[in-house]
């Protein structure tokens, strides 16, 4: 039996990620996924150009979003509420809903 070499630095967390939605099988196997900022720009789910505007978004609480352990992270939830929170309501729509009342 030999002697195993001391780990001097820590291991990073690993994780699967997922590089695009095509990869989640079931509806109820995505609705446990958590999208990093870093995932939701690359697949283009918020209209945000960068992970670092998005995070500070989160940061000023402007997002839905989850701390998870200190870490932002994003469940397709929180995707569906803020896509509904930016949608623009045409005009007609209104006009109806406020003649009707």
């Amino acid at each position: 039996m030999t002697a195993q070499p001391v780990q001097t630095k820590a291991r990073k967390a690993t994780r699967r990620t997922l590089t695009s939605i095509s990869e989640i099988k079931t509806a109820a196997e995505a609705e446990l996924v958590r999208w990093t900022p870093e995932e939701v720009i690359d697949a283009k789910l918020l209209p945000y150009k960068s992970a670092r505007v998005l995070k500070q978004k989160c940061y000023s609480r402007e997002v839905f979003h989850h701390n998870d352990g200190g870490r932002i992270t994003f469940t397709i939830d929180d995707i569906r509420r803020q896509n509904e929170h930016m949608a623009v309501v045409p005009e007609k729509t209104r006009r109806a809903t406020a003649l009707a009342a």
